[in-house]
């Protein structure tokens, strides 16, 4: 199918082959997700002559590879933001996130225990935390990979954590409850999530986990600091094992293993969350449109039945 469509360049490399010809390897966006590129036959001056995050405008045709749409690109030409309507391009629902803020305040606002309602608070009360959160994304691909992700995702797992938690006696629901709504907010400063979706320096030399427990330990220092009370060893202890942990296992990144029940029930909410909005986003961006079937996607190993899925 020939193509002339506007997009925003994600991403860009250029690239050589096996017989020394250069091709641009692109990543394509606008509302409605992500799509790969390929230009081939390029050269230094095709590929300078935009930046990442600019518009372009793409003259080409579509096919399938791997199971999957892509665009191979003929011409490609810079566009001003003036000449294009860039809510086409806002995956950010302000409306939304401001709903989606509001009820993690009201989930925060259960807890009991003093010190994780102070804690809270010192989240919660930093307008310029606030708004980073209600942007931030929770991911370069795979989940919840847009602005407001996090967000998303955050509250997501705090919902789950509302009710899997009063069904165990001996879960600790507020320091689940915290512990959801702590485990990810180091990738605020992880990625940047104004335009195109990128790793920050930090966050390529220390990652997500390690900068959360910073923050946290920032955060513990304004509680003893406003309240004039040490904040108790050992629940900082957990809380900084609930971030430490959730990926898992430390094939997947995390320095512990889970041994608490609460940093258990976090892992499991995470992965559970993280599946199903990948698995979502496979069956949204099929190309067989027609099937009951997905294609075959490498990444999740498998095909997936759409046959009775309609969306929400």
């Amino acid at each position: 199918m020939t193509l002339g469509q506007a997009f925003q360049a994600a991403d860009k490399q250029l690239r050589v082959n096996r017989q020394g010809g250069k091709y641009i390897l692109l990543k394509l966006s606008d509302r409605s997700g992500t799509i790969a590129g390929m230009m081939w036959n390029a050269d230094e001056a095709v590929f300078d002559r935009f930046d990442r995050g600019d518009y372009i405008f793409c003259h080409g045709r579509t096919q399938i590879h791997n199971g999957a749409l892509q665009v191979i690109v003929t011409q490609i030409e810079r566009m001003d933001a003036h000449e294009v309507a860039v809510d086409e391009f806002e995956r950010f629902d302000a409306a939304q996130a401001d709903q989606r803020m509001d009820r993690v305040r009201e989930l925060l606002a259960t807890l009991a225990q003093p010190f994780l309602q102070r804690l809270a608070a010192c989240y919660l009360d930093d307008a310029d935390f606030v708004e980073r959160f209600r942007i931030a994304a929770a991911a370069v691909a795979h989940h919840h990979a847009y602005p407001g992700g996090l967000l998303h995702h955050t509250l997501n797992m705090m919902e789950l954590a509302r009710l899997i938690g009063p069904r165990y006696d001996q879960l600790d629901t507020d320091l689940l409850m915290m512990g959801v709504f702590l485990h990810d907010l180091g990738k605020i400063d992880e990625l940047k999530s104004g335009g195109e979706i990128s790793y920050t320096d930090r966050g390529q030399l220390l990652g997500h986990i390690v900068i959360g427990v910073q923050q946290l330990d920032e955060r513990i220092r304004q509680v003893e600091s406003e309240s004039g009370e040490s904040f108790p060893l050992q629940l900082r202890q957990q809380l900084e094992h609930l971030i430490v942990s959730h990926h898992g296992s430390q094939e997947y990144g995390s320095p512990k293993i889970p041994v608490t029940l609460e940093a258990i029930a976090l892992h499991q909410i995470d992965n559970l969350d993280a599946k199903l909005a990948t698995f979502t986003t496979v069956i949204e961006q099929d190309v067989a449109a027609d099937g009951n079937w997905t294609n075959y996607t490498p990444m999740i190993g498998r095909k997936l039945w759409k046959g009775g899925y309609h969306g929400k």
